[in-house]
């Protein structure tokens, strides 16, 4: 068999170990899988694949070397760019939607800071790369993939506009969600039949909320179950909703219902003393006293 047979046929079994092992396969993993190979052979046949841009080269927290398969879309993307911004754009493409800072770029791919940051500017212009500002670290940018969105948790949800926590939002969610479970109550108590049937005419279903607010147009923000279900929650929460279980075929779904206390709670209930942590030391005379405690007076003139 003529030597260029042998090295397609190496290289066509390197491509199969990618596909096998999605995190990637290290030198050991070939010369096991091929032991009849010289390491010179199997190095020829690595840097072909890495030339032709078939599959990345990472490096591991303990150097060890670790070969991926190329995603063929982001060949296409990055296809002419500098090394410089193939490797740049390789470690925000493996980030996700979780993005990633420039200084961990910088500590990834062994680059000046400077050079880093130039090379960003480059993929943001070519529109390849975006950045955003995290919640939790607003000072920062945080790049990921041109297509991608990043994960909720970076860019809090629903609940955040420009990096801050839209209460009056989350307030006007509450305040429609309960209207429509206690809508939904009103008509179960209308219709005949027993407290059970009423009962159960009265639940709810998370995505029926979800309609409901969705066809209200209060909002532009598009929500999802969980957004719903995180508002409806806080009721469960403030005792004004009562959350069940009910099956939809072979999966379980939230089901609310609103709930109205028959009887008020007693003023007592509410007085401080029952949760305060030095209750055991107050006395009539000493540091802690009735009439020095400031959530006494606070509660008294409430």
């Amino acid at each position: 068999m003529a030597a260029s047979d042998i090295a397609s046929e190496i290289e066509q079994r390197v491509i199969q170990l990618c596909e096998e092992f999605k995190q990637g396969i290290t030198y050991q993993i070939i010369q096991n899988d091929m032991p009849e190979l010289k390491l010179a052979q199997i190095v020829e046949v690595i840097n072909k694949l890495l030339a032709n841009c078939r599959i990345d080269m990472l490096k591991k927290d303990d150097d060890v070397l670790v070969f991926k398969l190329r995603d063929p879309g982001s060949v296409h993307r990055i296809k002419g760019a500098e090394p410089e911004e193939q490797v740049v754009y390789k470690i925000i493409e493996e980030c996700g939607t979780q993005g990633i800072w420039a200084r961990e770029i910088r500590s990834r791919s062994n680059l000046h800071l400077n050079t880093v940051e130039k090379v960003l500017r480059k993929l943001e212009s070519k529109k390849l790369i975006k950045s955003f500002n995290s919640v939790a670290a607003p000072k920062k940018k945080t790049y990921l993939l041109y297509n991608l969105e990043p994960d909720r948790s970076l860019t809090g949800g629903a609940w955040y506009s420009d990096q801050h926590f839209d209460s009056e939002f989350v307030e006007v969610l509450n305040q429609q969600c309960w209207r429509f479970l206690e809508q939904r109550a009103v008509r179960a108590r209308q219709v005949a039949g027993g407290p059970i049937a009423v009962r159960n005419a009265s639940y709810v279903a998370s995505k029926d909320v979800l309609k409901h607010i969705t066809e209200l147009g209060i909002t532009k923000v598009q929500l999802s179950i969980d957004d719903i279900e995180t508002i409806l929650e806080t009721l469960v929460f403030d005792g004004k909703a009562e959350r069940s279980v009910a099956t939809e075929g072979s999966q379980g779904i939230k089901i609310y219902r609103a709930v109205t206390s028959f009887l008020p709670t007693p003023t007592l209930m509410t007085i401080p003393c029952g949760v305060c942590p030095l209750i055991k030391e107050c006395d009539d005379v000493g540091n802690v006293t009735p009439v020095k405690c400031r959530y006494m007076k606070e509660w008294l003139q409430w």
